[in-house]
């Protein structure tokens, strides 16, 4: 690589990390934990790139993204950011960053990116096709957990590709929303999206109408597995011949699509043409903590929409998070827009939501585990219980990769805070190589702070 390249972070560790990687790399670096500095020497023409964090001391990185597009058009911008929300992405896409990377990033994707941002040209948007566009009122994605909080990094980094994105998740969770949301905050978002199905594709001109209506925007096939196999056809011939305009394919599933490949419902072609990137979002089973936040969410969405100012109450909540929720953010939703018109006071109750819920699988709450239970048994309770959640259903697919992250996550961060923030230490600790440790903190996105060493 060959440039300078202005480094802002208020961690003094990042701005180390990355001045000796880019160093090494050939660049030039100057790295500063002040935006007034960064500021300063963009005006002062310094720098090809610039890598900034969002919190600073003084000031918040994507506040800034305006002024260093006024005084120097085409610089490009590499945003990091440890606010791991979807929120984030999007507000830096709307700044017009050049690119945009949750912490704790990947040292060589920064890298490589960096590498990319310093080659080729950089060409500034059109200022004004994002103030002419209609922008969503409300983003469809609400959640804290971790599992959001992965869906979220995820998004942030498919956004802006031209690679087909398979959106997998079972009915009710939110597929054809997210989608839309991905659409809306990319770079085609002044351009059509538009939803085909199987009757579209099947038209006598269908492929070619559609690509017509679309325009280069982003092309979303409902229920992919579900077509027949003279539609799926059809679609993979016109992804082979896009024509000049070729559009983003998006498409949604509620079964697993290598699943249905392998049983003959999908076809193999069609399959490795639209797998290049998948989204799974979670059932609301496998987010339970999120309950209460969407709640509150969908409860001012009704008002919004004229009903009454309502509130729900402790005892109302705790019921709603012991529920299976087959249906999944669908069904929460028409829940609580049902009850903050039906409510007889401004506080829910939890015998309303009990009437309002009917007959629905409910799990009472865990109890809690004795001094001297063993760690297999404390496993076993909370598999039980998370199998219960399912009524008569299976879980997901892939279980055992989920349920070991939940293991090894708090297992590294407690063993990380007993050895003061020592990778090496730790690694020892552990018994397992520090590569091994290093890729699993990167993987489970685990932040790593220098802190006291637990005696």
């Amino acid at each position: 690589m060959d440039g300078t390249v202005l480094v802002a972070d208020d961690d003094r560790t990042i701005r180390t990390v990355l001045t000796q990687a880019l160093t090494r790399a050939g660049c030039r670096v100057h790295a500063t934990s002040s935006l007034t500095t960064l500021m300063r020497w963009v005006s002062e023409g310094k720098g090809d790139v610039v890598i900034s964090d969002v919190v600073m001391p003084d000031g918040n990185g994507l506040e800034m993204l305006p002024k260093i597009a006024e005084d120097r058009p085409g610089l490009p911008v590499i945003v990091i950011s440890a606010q791991n929300t979807i929120m984030t992405a999007i507000k830096a896409a709307e700044a017009e960053a050049y690119d945009y990377l949750p912490k704790p990033f990947d040292l060589p994707e920064l890298m490589k990116r960096t590498a990319k941002a310093l080659t080729e040209t950089h060409r500034s948007p059109n200022p004004s096709a994002a103030a002419e566009q209609e922008r969503p009122e409300d983003l469809p994605l609400v959640g804290r957990t971790e599992v959001m909080q992965s869906l979220y990094r995820l998004i942030a980094r498919v956004m802006n590709t031209d690679m087909p994105l398979m959106i997998t998740g079972e009915s009710g969770t939110g597929k054809s929303l997210i989608a839309r949301a991905v659409h809306d905050f990319s770079d085609r978002r002044t351009l059509p999206f538009v939803t085909a199905s199987e009757r579209d594709l099947m038209a006598l001109e269908g492929p070619s109408k559609l690509l017509s209506e679309v325009k280069g925007g982003t092309l979303l096939i409902d229920e992919l597995v579900d077509l027949p196999d003279e539609a799926q056809a059809r679609l993979v011939r016109m992804m082979d011949a896009p024509g000049a305009h070729a559009p983003r394919i998006m498409a949604t599933s509620q079964k697993d699509p290598a699943a249905a490949m392998e049983e003959g419902a999908l076809r193999q072609d069609l399959y490795y043409r639209i797998s290049g990137t998948e989204l799974r979002v979670p059932s609301l089973r496998e987010r339970v903590e999120d309950i209460a936040l969407l709640s509150e969410h969908f409860l001012v969405k009704a008002e919004n929409d004229g009903a009454p100012h309502r509130r729900f109450s402790a005892e109302s909540i705790e019921i709603m998070r012991h529920c299976a929720w087959p249906g999944n953010v669908r069904q929460l939703e028409n829940l609580v827009r049902r009850l903050a018109l039906t409510a007889r006071s401004e506080e829910i109750s939890r015998s309303e939501v009990a009437a309002a819920l009917g007959p629905q699988t409910e799990v009472g709450p865990v109890i809690g585990g004795t001094v001297n239970e063993k760690l297999a048994d404390s496993v076993a309770r909370h598999l039980q219980r998370y199998f219960d959640l399912h009524g008569d259903i299976l879980p997901p697919p892939g279980l055992y990769a989920r349920i070991l992250r939940e293991v090894e996550a708090p297992l590294i961060e407690i063993a990380l805070t007993a050895t003061g923030g020592n990778q090496a230490k730790c690694a020892d600790l552990l018994g397992i190589n520090r590569n091994t440790l290093r890729k699993k903190i990167t993987d489970l996105d685990i932040e790593v702070t220098r802190r006291r060493k637990l005696m």
